[in-house]
């Protein structure tokens, strides 16, 4: 009789567990450090240095624009650069019949040299309105103390003089004798128009002014 066979019993290998993924820690964005920016100069630069430089009685040191504007000094050198170039006519347009100069460490709007003659002809010439008291009393300083600084003459009359100044300048009463090294501040004198006007040769033979104050040096020490 024949023996059944066996059915091959396999062996049942049950699955292993999978490990369980472990968390992934993803990296954090490290934040970049902020940087001060500089400040962005105005677009008009260029235009807003020329109307202060219209105005100003003095050269301006480029630090001092571009503090007062508050932007880099480095943009305000480049654009007065181009102002200086556009004013000499280099950038094709017609050279103009002033200048930007630089004087004494810093920036200021001049004449042109062959135009002098010109605007101090049409000047007199065209305005030959009287003096008013304030310019009259600028004037008497500036002849009894030249040569003598702006501020030095508001100081001795406790007023702004900005305007008489540059009055007696359009005049061609006073003139720019120099400008300190040190300070950039301009010092004024008479001109020869003066004593032409008063009729004196020099300035020596200006009347006393110690008779017309209270003890002769009031308001005029050194």
């Amino acid at each position: 009789m024949d023996e059944p066979e066996l059915e091959e019993v396999m062996p049942v290998v049950e699955p292993a567990e999978a490990a369980e993924p472990e968390d992934v820690v993803e990296p954090r964005e490290t934040a970049e450090p902020k940087q001060d920016s500089a400040p962005e100069p105005p677009a008009d630069l260029e235009r807003t240095l020329e109307a202060i430089l219209m105005i100003a009685d003095e050269p301006q040191a480029l630090v001092s624009l571009a503090t007062g504007l508050g932007v880099p000094v480095p943009a305000v050198r480049q654009s007065i650069e181009r102002l200086v170039a556009d004013y000499d006519g280099e950038t094709g347009g017609p050279r103009r019949g002033f200048e930007l100069r630089e004087v004494a460490g810093g920036w200021r709007i001049y004449v042109r040299e062959q135009y002098d003659a010109v605007v101090k002809d049409f000047v007199l010439t065209q305005n030959p309105s009287r003096l008013s008291q304030a310019a009259l009393e600028t004037l008497a300083v500036i002849a009894y103390k030249q040569p003598i600084s702006r501020g030095a003459i508001a100081s001795i009359r406790a007023v702004n003089v900005d305007s008489v100044v540059r009055t007696l300048l359009g005049r061609g009463l006073i003139t720019e004798a120099f400008t300190d090294s040190e300070t950039g501040a301009i010092h004024y004198a008479t001109t020869d128009l003066l004593l032409t006007s008063m009729g004196v040769n020099s300035i020596e033979e200006l009347p006393l002014i110690s008779p017309l104050l209270d003890d002769g040096s009031a308001g005029f020490d050194d």
